[in-house]
């Protein structure tokens, strides 16, 4: 898809460390306890909202920025875990195809069942029905694909499934359990919430995360998330300058 050129791009976060490189230049804004950025980036006009961390807190601010700053396209970037079969390392940029929620549903003796065990959609809109998984846009995603590769990144990169969980995964035993279940690249804690009301509202979603971390044992003298959320910021900007 196209974006009109001179359309808003909304750029959502959860923390200001990452979208610190972003934001400089912007001008900071506080509206209801809310922290935006608002400039020109790339070329494009931009508002970079911070959400704050999980669910709840990316689903309010994804809703306000849309209904009252109508942009024409969010990108969530930040940073995630990546599950190891995906063969991303550490600094590497994760795409998402999709994102699922990882975490709702109906818990019965043989582990966990979606949403459709339950027998009603997260969201009905027009003739489709979302449970836990809400695709995201082909075109952005192979558009984003071929910006990187052109811009000569010193990262690798890929897409794939993304899950959103409550509780961010920190053994070896429930990482297997989850990659295996929905064949995930990476995990985070925003991305489904963010979709869910993007789907509401028809506005067009790419999202992209720095691998901080490998999902296993919990082990935070092997995390970088600098270099994670410093290199998902250069993927989006070169991005932002093409979209």
């Amino acid at each position: 898809m196209t974006i009109r050129k001179n359309s808003c791009i909304g750029i959502m976060v959860a923390v200001p460390a990452e979208g610190s490189i972003l934001t400089r230049g912007l001008k900071k804004v506080t509206e209801e306890n809310l922290l935006y950025y608002k400039g020109i980036l790339a070329g494009r006009s931009v508002m970079v909202v911070v959400s704050g961390i999980g669910k709840v807190n990316a689903s309010h601010a994804a809703t306000r920025l849309i209904r009252e700053h109508k942009p024409d396209l969010i990108m969530n970037i930040g940073v995630g875990g990546a599950y190891a079969s995906a063969g991303l390392a550490i600094g590497d940029i994760a795409i998402a195809e999709k994102e699922i929620y990882g975490d709702e549903g109906v818990m019965l003796r043989d582990g966990l069942h979606d949403v459709t065990c339950i027998g009603f959609p997260l969201l009905q809109k027009g003739g489709k029905k979302y449970f836990n998984e809400f695709p995201l846009d082909r075109k952005l995603i192979r558009k984003a694909l071929r910006s990187i590769d052109t811009h000569g990144a010193s990262f690798a990169f890929r897409a794939g499934p993304f899950v959103t969980v409550s509780a961010c995964t920190g053994t070896a035993k429930r990482a297997r359990e989850i990659e295996k279940r929905f064949l995930a690249v990476c995990e985070n804690m925003e991305g489904a919430a963010i979709a869910h009301v993007c789907a509401r509202y028809g506005i067009p979603l790419l999202e992209m995360r720095g691998i901080s971390n490998l999902v296993r044992d919990r082990d935070l003298s092997g995390w970088n998330i600098g270099l994670a959320a410093e290199n998902c910021q250069t993927a989006a900007r070169k991005l932002i300058s093409v979209v």
